[in-house]
């Protein structure tokens, strides 16, 4: 319950960028503290999905694809492969690049990530009918779209 003291100013309630940022803070804390504790990272999930989704790709590709930092992806990256959850190879056609492909470990990783996605998506949107969360996944994944850069 808000009282006088924890109250949001009106202008505040009917901004949507500010409605955004303090949903997409909760939705961070959620992601952080349950992959945490489920032995994975935000990053770590979104490179294990690209794999799995797209098959083997550089560490190149997989930055573009996740929109994650290219030192950050090789941090990451290092962290799975320390984990066998991938594997890194030279690309026969370009020595320079490795190809990096998801392990069975990996795998079976990321539907242990895909299981505590569904639950911190029940806890973010519960107040929201299933008809609702579809509704809004699909404005929000349009907003997301039209702001990609290209």
């Amino acid at each position: 319950m808000t009282t006088g003291d924890d109250a949001q100013p009106a202008r505040l309630k009917h901004a949507p960028s500010w409605l955004i940022s303090q949903v997409s803070t909760h939705g961070h804390r959620l992601v952080h503290e349950r992959f945490a504790a489920a032995g994975g990272r935000g990053y770590h999930y979104r490179l294990l999905a690209a794999l799995e989704e797209f098959g083997p790709a550089s560490q190149a590709a997989l930055g573009r694809r996740t929109g994650i930092d290219r030192s950050d992806v090789v941090a990451a990256l290092n962290e799975l492969a320390a984990r066998r959850l991938i594997e890194r190879a030279p690309d026969p056609a370009d020595r320079r690049r490795n190809i990096i492909t998801l392990t069975t470990a990996g795998r079976r990783h990321l539907e242990r990530l895909d299981g505590v996605v569904t639950e911190i998506q029940d806890e973010l949107l519960a107040p929201l009918s299933p008809a609702e969360r579809d509704q809004l996944t699909r404005l929000l994944a349009k907003i997301a779209d039209h702001h990609r850069t290209p």
